[in-house]
């Protein structure tokens, strides 16, 4: 008997949404649009997409959904933070906005715009081992930096000397965008972990 498609959601609220459906669809997954905790609660992981963090997590309050995803994280839901998401996924903003709190749950910190504004956004062949021999091509657009690593976190990849992708349990973080080059590898890495942790 095939398993079930892995179910996940991607946080619709503001962002590149279409880009990360397009790139789970292709993978298998069974993928919704996640606004409010009703959706939420039918997904067995979570993407959280590029866009504006301090946008996202004032519309995360507005749609009620906030709390949810908070308690859903610390309760073991698989999640993976793409540039903006990652942000939201780190434990500690560096220069958020005076009111932005990040869902939290990877014991990093992290800073906004590390690599500048939009004028600087750049595009790099990335060494990830875990992923394999072959390079990630990766799309910086506005990118965050992780400036602290906790215990815990596994460093996934570098550039220019600054952390760019971590992981930690069941929790996923690039500050680029694969999802714009139809680079699937983190995808499917984070569905193998919505498995897992479904399966378990």
């Amino acid at each position: 008997m095939a398993r079930p498609a892995p179910r996940v959601g991607v946080l619709a609220l503001q962002g590149d949404v279409r880009e990360h459906v397009a790139l789970l669809e292709a993978l298998g997954a069974d993928v919704s649009l996640v606004r409010t905790p009703a959706q939420l609660e039918a997904v067995d992981g979570l993407v959280l997409p590029g866009g504006e963090s301090s946008v996202i997590d004032k519309l995360s309050r507005l749609f009620e959904v906030r709390e949810p995803i908070v308690a859903r994280i610390a309760d073991g839901m698989p999640a993976f933070g793409t540039c903006a998401g990652l942000i939201l996924l780190a434990d500690r903003i560096l220069d958020g906005l005076p009111t932005q709190l990040p869902f939290g749950g990877l014991d990093v910190d992290v800073r906004r715009n590390a690599f500048g504004s939009q004028v600087d956004s750049f595009e790099a062949e990335l060494a990830v081992p875990a992923l394999g021999e072959e390079p990630v091509r990766a799309t910086f657009i506005r990118a965050p930096a992780v400036e602290r690593v906790g215990d815990g976190v596994e460093v996934l990849a570098h550039v220019d000397g600054r952390v760019i992708a971590v992981e930690q349990g069941n929790l996923l973080g690039t500050a680029f965008h694969p999802e714009v080059n139809g680079e699937l590898r983190f995808h499917r890495r984070f569905l193998a972990t919505v498995e897992r942790v479904g399966g378990a």
